[in-house]
């Protein structure tokens, strides 16, 4: 069940986020199975004085950040930034050299879901893959 948040500029987001988001979540489900139901994702739209980023990067300058429970392996992670450029590329058409990925993994215990500790979740997905 991982949290997305996504950072780019107003005019870059806006007319993409619907392809970004199904592009998204599309390498989410083929990388680390996650179910088509659990999609939580957020677009944190800036202007450019808010947005300052190398300028060896375009206007299409985009951020991802993937929050996570702990316990995939390292291949697979890998295969996720992988399968997320690919589809990023082909469905929003953004370059690799214009998106970064970054994913922070907490253990199940930092996470307060539905009102109890993520540990004590059943899930209907696996995380240890």
């Amino acid at each position: 069940m991982p949290q997305i948040l996504v950072y780019g500029l107003q005019q870059n987001l806006e007319p993409r986020r619907f392809a970004l988001s199904h592009a998204i979540h599309a390498a989410l489900m083929a990388a680390i199975g996650t179910p088509e139901f659990k999609k939580f994702q957020r677009f944190i739209i800036l202007e450019p004085e808010n947005f300052i980023f190398p300028s060896d990067r375009s206007r299409d300058y985009t951020i991802i950040e993937i929050s996570m429970f702990e316990g995939r392996s390292v291949e697979t992670k890998k295969n996720l930034i992988r399968t997320m450029y690919q589809k990023i590329a082909e469905t929003a058409d953004i370059k690799p050299q214009d998106l970064e990925i970054t994913i922070f993994e907490t253990p199940q215990c930092n996470w307060g879901i539905r009102g109890v500790p993520g540990d004590e979740l059943e899930l209907s997905y696996q995380v240890d893959v």
